[in-house]
């Protein structure tokens, strides 16, 4: 009797060692369950609030880095330009052209990529330049005939 006993015994603990492992495994698939349910809670909530993700903000922060290091770039040109302005020497009367075509300076180094200089075309050799003709004067060179001849 002592043999069926022990071996009983064995079985008894066989089974609930069976029946553990079962509820430890169902234990896992629950707790697996439970924390994609809190994970989904979880995402509602954040879209509720109006959160935005890691990646999102360092997107942004990227953008954000960037666009202040072009502002700075900007600045410095800007003080740069404002630097040869004050260099120049102001105009006087003496130094004012006649109006007509502006013309621009060839580009320098700070100004790279600028559109380039209008240039007036010099009068050809065989041109003569001349004062436009006073107001009720007679036109000087060719005179073209009248139909009636005058």
């Amino acid at each position: 009797m002592s043999d069926t006993g022990g071996r009983r015994r064995g079985g008894l603990f066989d089974d609930l060692a069976g029946v553990a492992g079962g509820a430890f495994s169902a234990l896992a698939g629950v707790r697996g369950e439970v924390e994609a349910a809190a994970r989904a809670q979880v995402d509602a909530m954040v879209q509720r609030l109006d959160l935005v993700k890691r990646e999102d903000l360092d997107a942004a922060m990227e953008l954000a880095r960037r666009a202040r290091e072009a502002q700075e770039a900007l600045e410095a040109r800007v003080a740069a330009l404002e630097a040869r302005l004050a260099e120049m020497p102001a105009p006087t009367p003496a130094t004012m052209s006649a109006p007509g075509p502006a013309t621009m300076p060839a580009p320098g180094p700070a100004t790279t990529g600028a559109p380039s200089p209008v240039v007036t075309p010099a009068p050809a050799a065989d041109e003569a330049v001349q004062a436009p003709p006073a107001a009720g004067a007679a036109p000087v060179g060719k005179t073209e005939a009248t139909p009636d001849g005058v």
